[in-house]
């Protein structure tokens, strides 16, 4: 594995898949530096696995290098786990940040602080000519607020407690975040995996 795509037009995860890549020598390429422009595939999982498996299938297909895509969200256990895959469309199709936050806040209105349980998911899929997808999934566990603190961080940012903290994770400078982020945990099972090949 010397190139890979990621599977992203967001800068911010390239920095943390470049941060990864780089020592181990992995030439890493977004979705913004290919020669053609990739139309948004659609994500019609039930999962986070399998949505991220089809962005990430989709691409290895058409360039046939490997591809690791991501699908992250907001699972919350009174809610039955909504959000969850449909967490950046939640209030509607134009994904606005602001509008998913106010809906999951009325509809948690009046669930006692110790049913407020919930957790940041984000599962890798890396998908590879000729072989199995695999997954890498990471978890932070947390609560949910009774109003948005913090204007750092983006999406559930400011109504997610990590378990033992008393700020929300848009309190957090970006690098407390990273440290114990969903993403940074699935990103370090994928790069002991990396390291295993």
């Amino acid at each position: 594995m010397k190139e890979l795509i990621i599977a992203t037009k967001n800068e911010g995860k390239m920095k943390d898949f470049k941060r990864l890549f780089d020592p181990l020598e992995i030439k890493v390429s977004s979705l913004l530096d290919l020669a053609e422009p990739i139309d948004d595939i659609e994500e019609t999982g039930t999962t986070f696995e399998e949505n991220a498996a089809i962005k990430a299938e989709a691409i290895c297909e058409k360039f046939n290098i490997p591809v690791i895509a991501d699908d992250s969200g907001i699972e919350i256990d009174a809610l039955q786990g909504a959000p969850g895959v449909y967490s950046a469309r939640y209030a509607g199709e134009e994904k606005d940040d602001k509008a998913n936050l106010e809906k999951v806040l009325t509809e948690m209105e009046n669930v006692p602080q110790a049913e407020r349980t919930g957790r940041f998911v984000c599962v890798l899929a890396i998908a590879q000519p000729g072989k199995q997808t695999v997954f890498k999934r990471g978890e932070c566990e947390g609560t949910i607020g009774y109003q948005a603190i913090g204007k750092n961080g983006f999406g559930y940012d400011p109504i997610f407690y990590p378990t033992g903290s008393s700020k929300t994770m848009a309190e957090m400078t970006p690098e407390e975040k990273n440290h114990i982020s969903h993403r940074k945990k699935a990103l370090d099972k994928m790069e002991n995996w990396v390291k295993q090949l």
